[in-house]
């Protein structure tokens, strides 16, 4: 019996690994994340807390030069106050795809932190996709309009 078993193992382990239709797609999504403990910093020193329904947020604008890249970035926090690590790591995946889905809303050198409440969890995924398509949408404007005084001074 044991043969068998090692035999059934091997069939399974030649299997080829096939990456999902999105595979090429998640490469610029993770681009668009704000990784380093600095970056959050300064985006919390350089601009107020933003309320929504759901969630706040923060907004920055990069510096041009910076050797981040040009694209807008997006930060994810999820503290122990939302609850386990299991319900964190929920919110964080529905997150991850409300931003996936309307990164391109947001205009180049704007770096945003989105720390959601613990209703993400539970509210229907369509209102959560709004949501941020709202705040995207909120952000841009509000860049746009303190990016010609930022240039004028």
């Amino acid at each position: 019996m044991v043969p068998e078993m090692n035999q059934s193992s091997q069939s399974q382990k030649s299997f080829p690994k096939t990456q999902g239709a999105g595979s090429t797609g998640a490469a610029s999504v993770r681009d668009a994340r704000l990784r380093k403990h600095a970056d959050y910093q300064r985006v919390y020193n350089s601009t107020r807390k933003q309320f929504s329904t759901s969630m706040t947020w923060f907004l920055a604008a990069r510096e041009i030069g910076s050797a981040t890249g040009n694209g807008p970035r997006v930060g994810l926090t999820a503290g122990k106050v939302l609850g386990k690590a299991h319900e964190r790591n929920r919110i964080k995946r529905r997150m991850r795809e409300a931003v996936r889905r309307h990164l391109n809303e947001l205009p180049a050198g704007l770096d945003l932190i989105l720390h959601p409440r613990r209703s993400v969890m539970t509210m229907d995924f369509v209102k959560l996709d709004a949501e941020v398509l709202r705040i995207f949408r909120q952000a841009a404007s509000h860049a746009s309009v303190t990016a010609p005084q930022s240039t004028a001074s």
